[in-house]
């Protein structure tokens, strides 16, 4: 039987799946990496070490564990974390590490003088978005500003998925779901590179621009002998982890929403039109003639990690979300400003504070952890409130990704966003997503045949809680109160 083969590489692990062409899985595999952290503020991947060393670690155990003959591979699609920001050289060697996507606040400064050098008004019309720390434009300036002998060198500047799709076929191309977070260098009016809004760099050193499913070529001898992919093997654009497990999930129509349970809280809705809001994200869909408006958290999954290493060395995630199922809903009056690493949307600010307000001495550590949990929930609320506010209320949400697993999160965004979601039955996520999107590409499967793919299990029906009418007012509050106090600690407070 053919196959295809997804690959996601996310902020903290690796996933592959191999897919049959009725939609069963017939092999999976992982590899952890790390997210590493070099200063306040700044987030990094090594792109050979995280990014194709384990694309070629799990593609290998993929096929090692399958038995699978190579050439029964009919196409490959990738999928990574992003938007990332990759300078390379003429040899298509990284110059440094990878800017991660918008956990990554390092160029506030190159921000806040492109918004006052074009005009904020003038940038979201072309552009589609607010500069924001999810912009890549910054980061380059910031690149072009603080490293000169680095940017002289530089020959492309490429994104995670984009480094990867190079890797194997030699080819620099870029998906317009993704580069529409290049602002200020992506027009989307044009759906094409601009220079019109500010003189970072050259255009000819950013990518071909394609549609996600189309083939940017194949397999080549040098990423064959690497991988044991068969050479030839024809591989699509790609994307970003986020649209292909939007995809995974069966988000295909306006109204459609997938909420993703991962890293960081991500959030996708596909719209007839372009919903343009500065606290939103925008990007033309996977497929011409759709919309994407987006959200994210900046710290999700990462803060239960850091509960975990830092205040439960002891316990795993199961004894740590049976604790918080034990206490009550809204932790004995218990409030978490999730923002640990700043906050994306719909705040934009990467100087807000993580915090744990209302503490006394009967707080348990179960208390802190269902706090975290209601903390991001009502984090994922306030987005929800931001899309009612401009018209774009979702007609149905599907969540997906490894926090669908913890009972209490889930239970608490339904209750706090007052909105159902619907969780389907598979759950790899980003990686079975691209292994679809490698077989539309080839025209294998219609893109209306995901929900055939993977159904829907079950649903989870927000309730009534006092506490959270109670608590969900105050938690906004306590950032909007708390702002400049957290804005004059400063980062790492320096």
């Amino acid at each position: 039987m053919t196959h295809t083969l997804g690959i996601d590489i996310g902020t903290f692990e690796t996933k592959g799946v191999l897919v049959a062409a009725d939609g069963s899985i017939t092999a999976t595999a992982t590899r952890p990496h790390k997210m590493i952290v070099p200063r306040p503020g700044w987030a990094e991947h090594r792109a050979d070490e995280d990014w194709w060393g384990d694309f070629v670690h799990v593609t290998r155990a993929l096929l090692a564990q399958s038995g699978i003959d190579p050439k029964a591979i009919r196409a490959v699609a990738v999928s990574a974390i992003g938007p990332c920001m990759l300078p390379v050289d003429a040899a298509g060697e990284p110059l440094m590490n990878g800017v991660l996507y918008g956990v990554d606040t390092r160029a506030s400064a190159q921000i806040a003088a492109l918004n006052a050098a074009i005009g904020e008004d003038v940038i979201l019309a072309t552009c589609g978005n607010a500069l924001t720390s999810q912009s890549v434009g910054p980061k380059i300036l910031w690149l072009k500003e603080t490293h000169p002998d680095l940017f002289a060198r530089t020959a492309k500047v490429l994104t995670s998925t984009s480094y990867l799709t190079w890797k194997l076929t030699g080819e620099h191309v870029i998906d317009h779901y993704t580069a529409a977070n290049f602002s200020p260098l992506y027009d989307v009016n044009t759906l094409g590179w601009t220079e019109s809004l500010a003189d970072i760099l050259p255009l000819d050193r950013l990518p071909r621009l394609m549609w996600s499913t189309d083939i940017a070529g194949q397999i080549t001898a040098a990423a064959a002998a690497e991988t044991g992919l068969a050479q030839g093997t024809p591989v699509t654009c790609g994307t970003i982890d986020a649209a292909a497990e939007a995809v995974s999930v069966g988000v295909q129509s306006p109204g459609e929403m997938m909420l993703m349970y991962g890293s960081t809280i991500f959030i996708i809705q596909v719209t007839a039109a372009p919903v343009r809001d500065a606290r939103l994200w925008y990007a033309p869909w996977l497929f011409p003639g759709l919309h994407a408006s987006m959200a994210g958290l900046a710290t999700s999954g990462t803060l239960t990690h850091w509960f975990r290493d830092q205040l439960a060395r002891d316990s795993d995630f199961a004894t740590l979300a049976a604790e918080a199922a034990a206490s009550p809903k809204g932790a004995k009056g218990l409030i978490c400003l999730p923002y640990f690493s700043g906050e994306r949307t719909p705040i934009h600010d990467p100087m807000a504070k993580g915090a744990f307000f209302g503490m006394d001495l009967t707080h348990t550590r179960a208390d802190l952890f269902r706090a975290a949990l209601e903390g991001v929930a009502m984090g994922t609320a306030h987005v929800f409130d931001t899309y009612r506010e401009v018209g774009a209320a979702p007609e149905k949400v599907l969540a997906v990704g490894g926090g669908t697993q913890n009972a209490v999160w889930l239970q608490a965004t339904s209750d706090i966003a007052a909105t159902p979601q619907l969780v389907c039955e598979k759950t790899m996520g980003a990686s079975y997503g691209d292994a679809f999107l490698a077989a539309v590409a080839i025209g294998a499967v219609m893109p209306d045949e995901i929900t055939r793919w993977n159904p829907v299990a079950r649903t989870v029906t927000p309730k009534a809680v006092p506490a959270y009418d109670r608590q969900y007012p105050l938690w906004k509050a306590l950032y909007t109160q708390t702002r400049d106090i957290a804005h004059a600690l400063g980062n790492g407070g320096g």
